[in-house]
């Protein structure tokens, strides 16, 4: 009879290294990128600016066709 304690907890704890270090690489991948900066919602910001131009018209379902 073997015991198969040590390959699980060996294969739980690298599973969790591998998750916890693909956290912080995106973490700071994020912050390189400049996501986490003072402009971070700044895109957000203009996609609601371009959708409240009077001159633009909904392409929805449901929106007038356009000319």
């Amino acid at each position: 009879m073997s015991d198969s304690t040590y390959p699980s907890v060996y294969f739980s704890y690298f599973l969790f290294f591998l998750m916890a270090a693909g956290a912080a690489y995106f973490c700071v991948r994020s912050i390189k990128d400049g996501y986490w900066g003072r402009d971070s919602e700044a895109p957000k910001y203009r996609m609601l600016e371009d959708d409240t131009k009077p001159d633009s018209q909904p392409t929805g379902a449901g929106a007038p066709r356009r000319p």
